[in-house]
């Protein structure tokens, strides 16, 4: 060995899950928060407080279905990163554009409540909502496919939970076109869609588990 050869060492494949997994739950945290900023009563509403209370209709709706999806990504997410043994520079950045839609959908559930019953911009509104929310259900599934194929999951992992997860995954991206469509027509069913495939995420299926979590000790990691 000459001196201007480095010192010898373990060669580092990849970087720990640790501080990725605390940075993400610190955004799902914030983006869930402050979806409920958005719910306001007007002041001018005094005189007729508790009817402007149950005009508010539209944001509650578009409320409990933001915070049933951000739930459910969460949910997700916490399921692929406790199957990683580490992550590399390329899964870090898809983590990172899959926040950025996530701290994204307080916008499109408040432009959503906001123009529901005006006709052609509550079309729009149901729209960008349905799209916002696809994006964020790819991203996951592409994030979870990725660790798959450079072999970022843990080696212990079983197959039958490995396929499970990946189907549990999936409806949001077939589901959500759908009712992104339905939306163009009657947007308040497609929100109630978008309801109903948040829960799915979070509710387990009778006679199936939930989204299977990993609860071994975890390998030593590079």
């Amino acid at each position: 060995m000459t001196n201007e050869d480095p010192p010898p060492g373990p060669v580092r494949r990849g970087f720990r899950t640790g501080r990725l997994e605390a940075f993400s739950d610190g955004v799902f945290a914030i983006a869930i928060t402050l979806l409920v900023l958005d719910i306001a009563v007007p002041a001018s509403a005094e005189a007729h407080l508790l009817r402007s209370v149950a005009d508010l209709w539209p944001s509650y709706l578009a409320y409990v279905a933001s915070v049933s999806t951000i739930g459910g990504l969460w949910i997700g997410h916490v399921a692929v990163t406790e199957y990683l043994v580490r992550t590399d520079v390329a899964f870090v950045r898809l983590n990172l554009l899959l926040l950025l839609v996530v701290a994204f959908l307080p916008f499109p559930t408040r432009l959503f409540a906001e123009f529901l019953g005006k006709t052609s911009p509550e079309r729009v509104a149901a729209t960008i909502y349905g799209l916002s929310l696809l994006l964020a259900s790819a991203l996951l599934l592409v994030l979870w496919r990725y660790a798959l194929r450079n072999r970022l999951v843990r080696p212990d992992a079983a197959d039958e939970e490995v396929q499970f997860l990946t189907k549990r995954l999936t409806p949001g991206v077939t589901g959500y076109p759908v009712l992104i469509i339905a939306g163009l027509f009657i947007p308040v069913l497609a929100v109630a869609g978008y309801l109903a495939v948040a829960l799915y995420y979070i509710i387990p299926l009778r006679g199936s588990s939930t989204i299977p979590f990993r609860r071994q000790r975890r390998l030593p990691q590079p």
